[in-house]
């Protein structure tokens, strides 16, 4: 198996000069062939800092506690942060030359963060990404989840690129916050969707507003940037997430705000995640073809 001879990071700088300039090929992903029910939901944003990977997260059990089969690809491979969030401690297991993702909270998940260190950098160029990631897909034991969620990092870049070559039926999510300055940004995440024929869905505000103990709300990053990027591009807003303690906390500890219905905040998601599977949901899906014997 070269899995884990791709994923070791115990001799990464020769890895980095062996593979320079070097063009890797890269193996099917027959999953996600025309006739797989498995919607693919790219979370994307402009710029770092807005919470992206704690919405990835958090949508990703809200729509598994709507009783779907969940999955998740941090495909954040210089930032990863998944398995912290999802509160995953146990690599991967392996059968058959295959690895078995490990779950929590009802969303099975697979990231660099099982092959390396918090604190250690992953320092790769574009072809020993684009390979990973195509590890991501095949070399995994996925079946066919209602739902495949992929964190993309921040930005336009390699990561994109290569992700809408793999699934060019993939649909995405932007995540921006309030603010104009981070709107204006997050768009270019949605414009480069477009050149690559990735349909955007729907635009998602995170931090739109704190509510203090006396019950006032705050605007801290501004207001209508989420409204504005939505229209903008010709899509719902598909909903609005408030700064609270409990999501950055819920996202250090492992303990997904999602999984808990009860709070505001655990709502909010719940109503996201309805809204993605309904509101959203492909007027055209792909099917099985008909087989007669």
């Amino acid at each position: 198996m070269t899995l884990a001879v791709e994923f070791s990071l115990m001799n990464q700088e020769s890895q980095i000069e062996e593979n320079k300039g070097t063009p890797h090929g890269e193996g099917p992903v027959p999953f996600f062939e025309a006739n797989v029910k498995t919607r693919v939901l790219l979370v994307a944003s402009g710029k770092g800092g807005v919470g992206k990977s704690s919405v990835t997260t958090n949508l990703a059990v809200a729509l598994s506690k709507r009783g779907n089969d969940v999955a998740v690809i941090d495909a954040d491979v210089w930032g990863f942060s998944i398995p912290r969030m999802l509160g995953i401690t146990e690599p991967p297991s392996v059968v058959d030359d295959m690895l078995v993702p490990p779950s929590a909270h009802g969303v099975r998940s697979i990231s660099m963060g099982f092959f390396a260190d918090e604190d250690q950098p992953v320092i790769w160029r574009g072809p020993m990404l684009h390979k990973a990631l195509n590890q991501f897909l095949t070399d995994v034991v996925w079946d066919e989840p209602d739902f495949l969620l992929i964190d993309l990092p921040p930005g336009t870049g390699d990561t994109a690129i290569s992700i809408a070559g793999f699934l060019p039926d993939s649909e995405m999510l932007v995540v921006t916050t309030p603010q104009v300055a981070a709107q204006a940004v997050a768009q270019r995440a949605a414009f480069m969707a477009g050149k690559v024929d990735i349909e955007v869905r729907g635009v998602i505000e995170n931090m739109s507003w704190f509510t203090a103990d006396d019950g006032q709300r705050y605007e801290l990053f501004g207001a209508g940037g989420g409204k504005a990027l939505a229209d903008k591009l010709g899509v719902p807003l598909v909903g609005q997430i408030p700064l609270v303690p409990t999501l950055r906390e819920g996202s250090d500890n492992g303990n997904p705000v999602a999984a808990d219905l009860s709070t505001e905040i655990g709502a909010i998601f719940a109503e996201i995640a309805r809204v993605v599977e309904e509101d959203l949901k492909p007027s055209k899906r792909r099917h099985r073809e008909l087989k007669i014997n």
